[in-house]
């Protein structure tokens, strides 16, 4: 048996009670229990037949009081006797054990049961135990916080009681169980222990499973065995030096051939499922959808990190490519006799191995199959079955690389195991060849095997040229941690380092995450306070920048995202499998990241307070002008909706104040950066707001004994780009009014201040670059009665930085399928100092609603029968309002309703040469014909008194009844082709029903229309509408959900409708004279999506302007609808017009990506697993809903994909690039109710398109690159900013001209300090309009050089004095050079000169100086000696040891 054999078999444990561990908290913690002594041993005699050589033992088990549960595994203590202490004293069993564990379930109801066990020696030479009595320890109290230990750290006396610790499982047992009458004290008997927390014990918890217990005297392997009989490796641990190690050309081979195997597996699992649904064969029978391995490593006691799951295809042995006539998830068997192993194609990784023999590689084949599911056990007509998929472990092997010297850089061949064999993941596992069918070499063979190459860096090579890189710059960060007491050869101790996520196919996830503190909020149509709802809001978490980039636990994942290939399972194209594209950087959401918690205090000191608060900013004041209600950001807000809905002002005018902002220094940053910012927001359902540029104002004596630095006051900038005069700051005010707000959205709005976030985005105003985010609770602007409250907040502002240990090009890695894995973590750029308001006001009287809406009258639309009276065509002088006000219509002339007919009547004027001008309106055509008609006739009389002209006047009237005469006919014409018209749209008006909906985008409306059959016969009514957004819902279901929502008490009808077979139009069958209510909804997905442009707010709306608009962005599209019921002849019976009034919605999140521009940008956000939102019912007994997505541009690709219970959801995203520098903006709705009845979140979601230049250099020296900038049609005066200042020089530097429709190069100058690859961000900035002209992404992958030397020192910690150290160069060449000097860490390292030269063959001393440290720790410096042109000759290696 092996020592990793032996481990995993002495290691087994039950687990805890499945209720008890959804109480677990989210992070494990140690604890370590002493048991010194036990006293009163001597009282077992009496039931022991032979009581000389009695040895004790103690026995420790964890149990669960709430459910009577024993877990994890029980601890035994060596054989001790007892000693006399004395005369008078009792006799004593001095143990001296000290046992460790570590759990995250720290609750009182769990306890360690420790009994003590009596063990004579028969005379078989067995062993007999008896149990002398046992004891309970209270572990965790209800009294003290999570976490904390049962009382005090001293030493307890532990009574015994009579029995075994088999009584705690009897029912009649229960809290507290020591005041039981069964539980009988044993007098004079007790144990002496002691419980504290260990936190020393955190680094070695991937190594223990939970609810472990263990002593420091056992093997652990991964941790340092301590020398002596005495020694405790858990009290201090140290740990073993881990290493990466890949697996390549793995293959896997079923005896007797892949298709056989299959074959028969598959036979085996149809005969069952026919067996248990006593089906007929129908061709429905169960495939194979997916074969996967998972792979990880093992020490014994559990896996170090959750094991990698991959796809292995079937593949002819030896070859590359899959078989040709395979199709993933289609075959339910192989049909190419080619394919013979089931191969992987791609490299695997795996980070935890450690130099031990019992540090496994556990490998699992397990299979996914899909099966068809019919209810009642009756077959369908159909061949279509809904089917479900399961999984079936069908074989397992370990292997322990380091039990036999040389398996490093061998092929592997190890034999599967199967059967009742029990494996490391507890799962059953597909039935093995039987025993005694052939031999143990056969046996193995046909069990099955696995193939692979194994390589690791732990012998000192690579396994290719381009990891070696990575592999140093891996030693050295782990040469950088802590280094163990030992003074000789140190080693480094690794810390533990949370698991990663398992590398799926074509998906790998980064390490980001936030969890939200509440559940989403529903914009569903019902009442906010019916929700679940928490009556105290406290303050969020405030998570620190490792934990936000280590984040993998189900419970706190948040929003994670992804760069995941985007192909269907179906497909399986001939190429090869597309990597993961190393330039899309993920976005680290910080909805919650930026609120203060009751443990953090705020950075500023007294003095810095008083200087901030002394520059004079605007006083928010209440109606009274008092000062308004301060609170502190600490406590907790006490929400009661009863209080804010009887609180006379109703009017809530909410006050943003952006007070200042503390700069924090970066590496590679400025100390003034940045000088200028503004900000980017929206507001509940308010604009996008974009802010002016404001400048950072530094205080004019800065303090000299304090080493923090004061904020800087933010004060407005120009137009003319100097300071405004007025007040600091930037003061911005919303109004939230009745006559803003919908009938009944009050609540809503109540509501969202209680539990969202705003989150704010702060830029860079002079480079247009994005610093970072800032997030600010709103549940301290709810006023709960009082007339104004406001709270000032320090909110850090954080962004994501993403840096690779190395370069690996895909060109060094065996496979396109690997990629390098980049560091994605968070880091704070600043602080902002916000203040937030809100002020009451009485609301007005004439524009005031009511809060509620009508229960019946808002959802239930009635229809007009048009039988009122109707006033038609009557010329009566009397006012319209006193008619029938819907169906009167008062007579008008022609001429002024029909331009057109006015045009041909005065034609005739035309020819004669009066000129009639062009028709603008019908009215002024007709007072015009009129005017000429008076001219003409006064001309004529004239023309009578005249003689001798008597003839003509004669023939020009008859002209004139002529032309009259015809203008009558073409009036007549006109009046009859337009009759039909005129009588069909009075009376369609007369059947018309307007209903007015206010539209959300993503909401659905809901609303039933009543439809009355007014004939004496039956009728069969067509639906029919003119926007497919406008909908009759035809689902039961579905009508009953929104029934429920919106508390319409109607009737509902099963089967009401059915589709005309030509139209596939809705049709309802309506008896004589009977009225149906018809299910209607209104939903619309689809929003404007205009191409943005970066740049600050350039127009000036003053410091209190209002920016809630009368009209508002973000919001569908006005338009009308109409719905036409047609009944059997064609003819409308009734007809619904809808008036859609867009709204604006509310957003809950935005992301922002940075792509490469004309590129396709893939991206996968994951949303935490339904179980582990806050607010969730534990064992609620809810079925974990399916999550919907829905995208506002029909141009992006969104989807997600059904997961299994307690895992994580993910939402898919691929956007197709723009031009540099466009933005691209959409919205993103989730959906968690199976109708989609109202999003529960709204994502805004900006794509900023960059242009792509890759650029390979060397650290410590100077890349140069060309850049080619395109004019644009104006000229333009510009100005080049980057992200990395100090590592990036840009000719030219200052402010340029660039001409209209030119060219200009750009010469960039890359000079990295440290090897590894990351993102620079590269923008050209017009400096007179403030705005973006281009824009580049540089991807820049940075090697180390050649290291020529290498030097150790030791340095004494702390003191506050540096260290001067000398080294020599020798200059190489015959004649004289200057050499230049720098350092990959100025912070640490400074030289004596920064250059200097010396002549041909001679030797130069070079001083340094060291700086401090505050801490023991181990630190390697690069020296880079570069010649006159900034080339690297030579590279020294300092190795600093802090002692």
């Amino acid at each position: 048996m092996t020592e990793w054999q032996a481990l995993f078999e002495g290691s087994r444990m039950v687990p805890p009670h499945s209720q008890s561990v959804r109480l677990a908290e989210e992070l494990s913690q140690g604890f370590q229990i002493a048991l010194k002594h036990l006293d009163g041993a001597s009282i077992v005699q009496r039931l022991l037949e032979e009581p000389q050589g009695v040895q004790y033992q103690l026995r420790v088990s964890l149990f669960d009081i709430s459910h009577r549960h024993f877990f994890g595994r029980t601890w035994k203590s060596p054989l001790l006797q007892q000693t006399r202490t004395g005369l008078g004293q009792p006799d004593r069993v001095p143990f001296n054990e000290v046992l460790f564990f570590h759990t995250s379930l720290r609750h009182p109801s769990m306890v360690a049961v420790v009994e003590a066990v009596a063990v004579t020696q028969k005379a078989d030479g067995s062993q007999r135990a008896l149990g002398c009595g046992f004891g309970i320890l209270r572990l965790f109290s209800s009294k003290t916080s999570p976490g904390e230990p049962h009382g005090d750290q001293a030493d307890r006396r532990l009574n015994l009681y009579h029995g075994s610790p088999r009584a705690l499982l009897h029912p009649t047992l229960h809290e507290p169980i020591e005041q039981n009458k069964l539980m009988t004290l044993i007098e004079g008997a007790h144990l002496q222990c002691s419980l504290k927390p260990h936190p020393a014990l955190e680094p070695a918890m991937r190594f223990l499973p939970p609810n472990t217990l263990v002593s420091g005297a056992e093997s652990i392997p991964g941790v340092v065995p301590s020398c002596g009989d005495t020694a405790d490796s858990l009290r201090k641990p140290r740990l073993l030096k881990s290493f990466t190690c890949y697996l390549d050309k793995l293959s896997l081979t079923l005896y007797p051939s892949l298709e056989k195997f299959e074959e028969e597996l598959l036979q085996l699992l149809n005969a069952d499922h026919l067996n248990r649904r006593s089906w007929g064969p129908d061709g429905n029978a169960v495939v194979i959808q997916e074969r996967r391995l998972h792979v990880g490593v093992h020490n014994g006691w559990g896996f170090l990190e959750r094991p990698q799951v991959v796809v292995v295809e079937p593949s002819a042995e030896g070859g590359r490519g899959r078989s040709s006539s395979f199709r993933r998830g289609s075959l339910s068997r192989l049909s190419s006799p080619a394919a013979h192993v089931l191969a992987l194609r791609s490299r695997l990784q795996l980070k935890e191995m450690a130099n031990h023999p019992a540090f496994g590689i556990i490998f699992q084949l397990e299979y996914v199959f899909s099966a068809p599911v019919v209810g009642d056990g009756k077959v369908s007509s159909t061949s279509s079955f809904p089917r479900t998929a399961f999984m079936q472990c069908l074989r397992w092997a370990v292997w322990c690389p380091f039990q036999e010297p040389g398996n490093v850089g061998a092929d592997v061949t190890l034999a599967l195991q199967g059967g009742d064999v029990l494996g490391p993941s507890g799962v059953m596992v597909y039935a093995a060849p039987p025993p005694d069918r052939s031999s143990t070499e056969v046996k193995d063979v046909e069990r099955g095997t696995v193939k692979f190459r194994f390589s690791s860096r732990a012998d000192g090579r690579s396994p290719s040229p381009a990891s070696s890189l990575k592999n140093r710059q891996e030693d050295t960060s782990r040469d950088k941690k802590p280094p163990s007491p030992s003074k000789g050869r140190s080693e480094a101790v690794l810390r533990a380092s949370p698991p990663q996520s398992p590398q799926g196919p074509g998906l790998s996830m980064s390490q980001l995450a936030a969890s939200p503190r509440y559940r989403t909020i529903s914009h569903s149509t019902l009442s906010p306070w019916q929700q679940q709802f928490p009556s105290q809001l406290c303050p969020s978490p405030l998570a620190s920048a490792y934990q936000l980039s280590h984040i993998e636990l189900p419970c706190a994942s948040g929003i994670a995202h992804l760069e995941v290939n985007l192909s269907q399972p179906g497909e399986s194209p001939r190429e090869e499998q597309l990597r993961e594209l190393t330039f899309a950087p993920v976005h680290a959401p910080v909805t919650a990241l930026g609120t203060q918690t009751p443990g953090v205090t705020s950075s500023l000191s007294r003095s810095s307070m008083a200087h901030l608060f002394s520059v004079g900013f605007p006083e928010i004041v209440d109606l009274s002008g008092q000062v308004a209600e301060v609170l502190d950001p600490a406590e907790p807000v006490n929400f009661n909706p009863q209080r804010e809905e009887a609180d006379h002002l109703q009017c809530n005018e909410l006050v943003l104040q952006f007070l200042a902002f503390s700069r924090i220094p970066h590496e590679g940053m400025n100390a003034d950066w940045p000088t200028s910012v503004y900000f980017t927001f929206q507001l509940y359902r308010f604009p996008p707001v974009t802010t002016q540029r404001m400048t950072l104002l530094a205080a004019e004596k800065p303090e000299k004994k304090s080493r923090a630095k004061r904020p800087c006051v933010l004060a407005l900038i120009d137009k003319d780009g100097t300071v405004s005069s007025g007040c600091p700051g930037l003061q911005l005010k919303y109004l939230v009014d009745p006559g803003f707000l919908k009938p009944g959205e009050h609540r809503w709005f109540l509501r969202y201040l209680a539990l969202h976030t705003l989150q704010i985005d702060v830029w860079d105003s002079e480079s247009l670059l994005l610093i970072g985010s800032a997030a600010v609770e709103l549940k301290h602007a709810l006023r709960q009665g009082r007339p104004a409250v406001q709270v000032t907040q320090e909110l850090e502002v954080i962004t994501t930085e993403y840096l690779q240990d190395a370069m690996l090009l895909s060109r060094d890695l065996p496979g396109h399928g690997a990629t390098a894995a980049i560091n994605a973590f968070t880091a704070v750029k600043g602080r902002l100092h916000l203040r937030l308001g809100n002020v009451g006001h009485p609301a007005d009287q004439n524009q005031k609603r009511s809060k509620t809406l009508p229960p019946v009258r808002s959802h239930v639309i009635t229809a007009h029968d048009g039988t009122r009276g109707f006033g038609g065509g009557s010329l009566s002088s009397r006012s319209v309002s006193s008619l029938n006000a819907r169906n009167a219509s008062r007579a008008q002339r022609l001429v002024e309703i029909d331009g057109e007919l006015a045009s041909l009547l005065h034609g005739r004027m035309k020819e004669v040469g009066v000129a009639a001008g062009r028709v603008e309106r019908e009215t002024e055509e007709a007072r015009r014909r009129k005017l000429e008609r008076m001219a003409a006739v006064r001309r004529y009389e004239e023309q009578g008194l005249v003689g001798g002209q008597a003839k003509p006047n004669i023939m020009g009237r008859r002209e004139e009844r002529l032309q009259h005469s015809r203008d009558l006919q073409l009036i007549e014409a006109y009046r009859e082709r337009s009759k039909g018209e005129s009588i069909t749209s009075m009376l369609s008006k007369a059947i018309t029903t307007q209903h007015t909906l206010y539209a959300t985008l993503g909401t659905a409306e809901f609303f039933e229309f009543v439809l009355k059959n007014p004939f004496n016969v039956q009728q069969t009514v067509a639906i029919e509408s003119e926007d497919p957004e406008l909908s009759v819902i035809m689902n039961c279901g579905e009508w009953r959900h929104f029934k429920n929502l919106t508390r319409t008490m109607t009737p509902l009808e099963e089967d009401m409708f059915h589709l005309k077979e030509t139209t596939l139009t809705p049709q309802v069958y309506l008896r004589p004279k009977e009225a149906v209510h018809i299910p209607l909804k209104y939903q619309t997905f689809t929003s404007e999506h205009a191409v943005i442009t970066q740049q600050p707010a350039n127009m000036r709306g003053g410091r209190n302007a209002n920016v809630a608009q009368k009209h508002q962005s973000n919001t569908v599209q006005a338009k009308t609808i109409k719905v036409t019921f047609r009944a059997e002849d064609g003819k409308p019976l009734a007809i619904c017009q809808v008036d859609v009034e867009p709204t604006p919605h509310v957003i809950d999140q935005t992301f922002r990506f940075h792509h490469p521009e004309l590129t396709f940008l893939k991206k996968a956000v994951r949303l935490p697993p339904w179980d582990s939102l806050p607010g969730t019912p534990v064992g609620g007994g809810e079925a974990t809903p399916q999550v919907h997505v829905r995208c506002s541009d029909p141009n992006v690709i969104c989807d997600t994909k059904r997961a299994a219970p307690g895992e994580p959801q993910d939402v898919f995203l691929k956007v197709a690039g723009g031009q540099s520098p466009q933005i691209k903006k959409f919205f993103i709705m989730v959906f968690t109710d199976e109708w989609l009845a109202a999003p529960a979140q709204i994502w805004q979601v900006y794509v900023h398109f960059l242009q792509r230049v890759d650029v390979s250099c060397v650290a410590g020296q100077t890349t140069r690159q060309s850049l080619v900038l395109k004019g644009v049609q104006a000229l333009r005066k510009v100005k080049c900013h980057t992200s990395h200042p100090e590592e990036i020089q840009i000719d030219p530097s200052a402010v340029f001209v660039l001409p209209p429709n030119t060219v200009q190069d750009l010469q960039i100058g890359v000079r990295p300090g440290k090897a590894g690859s990351k993102f620079v961000y590269l923008n050209v900035v017009d400096v007179e309009y403030h705005q973006l002209v281009a824009s580049w992404l540089l991807c820049v992958s940075c090697r180390q050089p050649l290291i020529s030397k290498a030097f150790e020192i030791f340095l004494p910690v702390g003191g506050g004095k540096g260290s001067n150290k000398k080294i020599t160069y020798t200059n190489p060449y015959p004649n004289s050079r200057a050499f230049l000097l720098s350092s990959d860490h100025p912070d640490l390292l400074q030289f004596k000169e920064d250059s200097f030269q010396i002549k041909g063959g001679e030797t130069y001393t070079i001083g340094l100086r060291f700086a401090p440290s505050r801490c023991a720790g181990t630190e390697e410096i690069l020296i880079y000696i570069n010649n006159h042109e900034d080339k690297n000759e030579e590279t020294f290696c300092v190795k600093v040891q802090y002692q």
